[in-house]
């Protein structure tokens, strides 16, 4: 069978234009997906970015990823650094230093004589202010027991301090605190501050146990407080994200009394209600 030129030329002008169709029709959908997926991460990003300084969410729901505070525009010309009439802070020399050292001139340095015998002249003082050596001092403590003339046996008492046949004192176990709860040293930085700076070779679950130590002996402390805080005009409460265990909470702080009063308390957040648990307990935190 003999084609003819012209059937030819009609089935590939056929077959192109059916080509050319399937193609614009593939763009057309291929267009409308990607508009699709701009417009979800459009609304991904606007999600994302919001914060409680632009939305109405709370500023406990920033976590550890609070956004930074809005920089300050510095006003009138006003330049960096101490401020003209600002009390300033200096290093002077004082009346009582804790030593004296003399050093004293040998021989001449024109003659060569011998300036043992000779006649002082003047005196240039210069204080240097340094840390003393620091080191662990070490205090036994024993306690006698003694026979009286009856026959019975009194042991002496021993302090609190003393707490095992070797132990570390209060010094040590409030600096442990300090570092860890005011510093925000990592307990095993922590450790190591303790071993190099003190010769204190504590382990980190030492000082991890030192909190709780810590915390049972405010409980007087804490009442006061909060009775203080009770009874002042006006208190401020302020949340502060934070994440405990891996778990979101915020922190309610009744701020600034006449006395500067802190009270803080941990507050847990709900499940599928959404509502806080476990206040503060005092005025208006929400609980007892």
């Amino acid at each position: 069978m003999i084609s003819s030129p012209d059937l030819d030329l009609e089935a590939t002008v056929a077959v192109q234009a059916m080509v050319i169709d399937q193609l614009r029709q593939a763009n057309a959908r291929l267009i409308a997906a990607n508009a699709a997926l701009a417009a979800r991460v459009a609304e991904l990003e606007r999600r994302l970015g919001k914060d409680s300084s632009n939305s109405s969410r709370p500023p406990s729901s920033d976590g550890l990823g609070k956004p930074p505070a809005p920089r300050q525009r510095r006003g009138g010309g006003r330049r960096a650094g101490k401020q003209p009439g600002a009390p300033g802070a200096h290093l002077a020399q004082v009346g009582d230093p804790d030593q004296v050292v003399v050093h004293r001139p040998v021989v001449c340095d024109g003659c060569g004589g011998d300036l043992t015998l000779a006649p002082v002249t003047g005196v240039e003082a210069r204080q240097v202010f340094d840390l003393p050596e620091v080191r662990l001092r070490v205090t036994e403590h024993r306690a006698e027991r003694r026979r009286c003339a009856c026959g019975h046996i009194t042991a002496g008492v021993l302090p609190a301090a003393a707490r095992g046949a070797a132990c570390y004192g209060p010094g040590v176990r409030a600096l442990g605190a300090y570092v860890g709860v005011w510093q925000h040293v990592p307990v095993q930085r922590a450790s190591e501050l303790l071993d190099d700076g003190v010769g204190a070779g504590v382990s980190a679950g030492w000082l991890g146990g030192l909190v709780a130590e810590a915390a049972g002996g405010l409980g007087g402390f804490v009442e006061r407080v909060r009775e203080q805080l009770c009874r002042a005009e006006v208190a401020h409460f302020d949340e502060t994200g934070a994440r405990v265990a891996g778990r979101l909470h915020s922190r309610a702080l009744g701020v600034h009394t006449a006395a500067e009063l802190v009270h803080g308390a941990r507050q847990a957040w709900g499940g599928g209600d959404g509502c806080r648990r476990g206040a503060a307990g005092i005025p208006g935190g929400g609980g007892a």
